[in-house]
């Protein structure tokens, strides 16, 4: 009997010592999860046109072999997921979560926990994140021409197809135009529905405007703005005072390649008149009586 109640006592210690699970899962002590490797930092969500990155830094004095794992949860369910494609990510790389995020309009958190063979750190979470009112929206390809007093400004968005059947084009709603002139720097603001042509009117003919595009989305007010795309209205008239310039310049070459060329013309018709009349014979010379005031002279017959 004796015997017994030290068996049995021997049993209780050794389970007691022994992992603990939970639904079939091991479930770590406290001292084996939590201190043993350095948490990761900095966990954070980027998007950019409905493409969703993770990011996160490693903890401090984190061993060169770590590799970090990806979970994700859905606002409405109690679940963390492990993502697959990010389960033994290195110091450096990212987890693209754009396929993840399967619906734009729900909320998601993620969180990353650095693993070795022996040892796990605990999680670090994200805060959470909504695809549609968190993204932020690059501005559109622009093109810009001129249409006289006016410019007509040409849009495009990538086509790109979105979950439940939205495309990129749909996010936006509203662009804005900074329309700068570049003679004097007057500039003015202009908000139009999105179409893929808008034209800017009441402008000078003849003169260079810059325009930047900046979006407004239908769920969110997160943009960037473009760079500057500058055009004429219209052809710009010449320059007076290149016009005379040109003239100016124009007679000088003139006046000293045609001059001379003139000269040595009429020097030479004037010789040639002296060799001809030498050369002839003088047939008949005869006296002009001229009148008071007339000119007299030999004429040659």
């Amino acid at each position: 009997m004796m015997q017994l109640r030290v068996l049995l006592f021997l049993l209780h210690i050794h389970l007691g010592n022994g992992p603990r699970t939970e639904d079939g899962e091991e479930v770590r002590s406290l001292n084996e999860t939590c201190c043993s490797l350095p948490a990761p930092s900095s966990v954070s969500i980027s998007s950019s046109n409905m493409q969703h990155v993770l990011s996160f830094l490693p903890g401090p004095r984190t061993p060169i072999n770590t590799s970090f794992s990806v979970e994700v949860i859905h606002s409405r369910k109690s679940l963390w997921r492990p993502v697959a494609a990010c389960s033994q990510l290195m110091a450096g790389q990212t987890c693209d979560l754009t396929r993840v995020f399967q619906d734009p309009y729900a909320y998601y958190q993620t969180r990353v926990q650095a693993v070795t063979s022996m040892h796990r750190s605990i999680w670090t979470a994200s805060t959470w994140f909504q695809p549609l009112s968190d993204t932020v929206l690059e501005p559109p390809n622009v093109t810009v021409s001129g249409c006289g007093n006016c410019l007509i400004v040409q849009l495009t968005v990538p086509s790109r197809e979105l979950q439940q059947n939205l495309q990129l084009k749909d996010l936006y709603k509203e662009i804005f135009f900074l329309v700068r002139r570049t003679r004097d720097g007057a500039q003015f603001t202009l908000s139009l529905p999105y179409k893929d042509e808008n034209v800017i009117q009441y402008l000078q003919p003849g003169v260079e405007y810059c325009v930047t595009v900046s979006a407004k989305g239908l769920f969110t007010t997160k943009s960037v703005s473009s760079e500057a795309y500058c055009a004429f209205t219209s052809p710009p008239p010449p320059s007076h005072f290149n016009a005379l310039n040109v003239a100016f310049g124009l007679l000088a070459v003139f006046c000293v390649l045609g001059l001379p060329f003139i000269g040595l013309m009429l020097y030479g018709g004037r010789l040639s008149l002296e060799l001809i009349t030498q050369r002839l014979p003088l047939r008949n010379v005869s006296n002009i009586c001229c009148k008071e005031g007339d000119d007299c002279g030999l004429v040659l017959s």
